[in-house]
């Protein structure tokens, strides 16, 4: 039998095998939504997605603001950036190969850590440390991402912030400097951030934690199964 090779045919290439990053990370945009609506409305009013409001918040909570918590906030954020440092370790490890592998790798670590917070929210709903394993578990998984998302370097789409996202919508619009070229993937971020949220809250107000956690942990799966290793 000739092979593709000895016919002249190049070989087809593994890292185009699978959905491009540009609607993996739109997806996970969703999961920030859902992640970040459970941890504001089911935590104490934390962000475990959406860092620069964090830090935010805890400005708030060390003003002694009511309703917000320096040891919530805190969790999250050293949890966060604990993820972020293993994040980099990965990428150290793995940026230099597949793509599709390292994205891979990384989304299904992912959900196997929002899978155990939906499985806690389920089991323990009302336990005194479910609190805090929800917030370090969606925080770090949430860090790990955001560390692998900002060495993909896919522009416009961290998946999980919007600020310059937005400020380029308008900025480079024909509005502004009438420069943008990417208008619709801007569009498509922002959009993906309200649906999520949208849902999120929906699911959290109507059915609990587990729920949201759950579509999360499923969502980041199936991407983890399906990413390739273009934009």
């Amino acid at each position: 039998m000739t092979t593709a090779s000895q016919a002249g045919t190049p070989a087809p290439d593994p890292e185009m095998r699978g959905l491009r990053l540009v609607i993996v990370l739109l997806a996970l945009t969703v999961v920030s939504g859902l992640i970040d609506a459970v941890s504001y409305l089911g935590l104490g009013r934390v962000f475990t997605a959406n860092m620069t409001g964090n830090v935010v918040v805890l400005g708030f909570a060390a003003a002694g603001a009511p309703g917000f918590s320096v040891p919530h906030t805190a969790t999250s954020l050293g949890c966060f950036l604990l993820g972020a440092v293993t994040g980099g370790r990965l990428a150290a490890r793995y940026s230099g190969g597949s793509r599709r592998a390292w994205a891979r790798l990384t989304l299904a670590a992912e959900a196997v850590l929002v899978a155990v917070s939906a499985v806690v929210a389920f089991a323990w709903p009302h336990a005194t440390g479910t609190v805090y394993a929800l917030i370090a578990l969606t925080g770090y998984a949430m860090g790990l991402r955001n560390a692998t998302v900002r060495k993909l370097r896919i522009p416009d789409l961290t998946t999980t912030v919007l600020t310059m996202t937005l400020t380029g919508l308008a900025s480079e619009s024909r509005f502004g400097d009438a420069t943008s070229r990417r208008e619709p993937r801007r569009t498509a971020a922002v959009l993906a951030m309200l649906a999520g949220a949208c849902l999120g809250a929906w699911l959290v107000l109507h059915h609990g934690l587990g729920i949201p956690l759950a579509l999360a942990a499923a969502v980041s799966a199936v991407l983890a199964l399906v990413a390739s290793g273009k934009e």
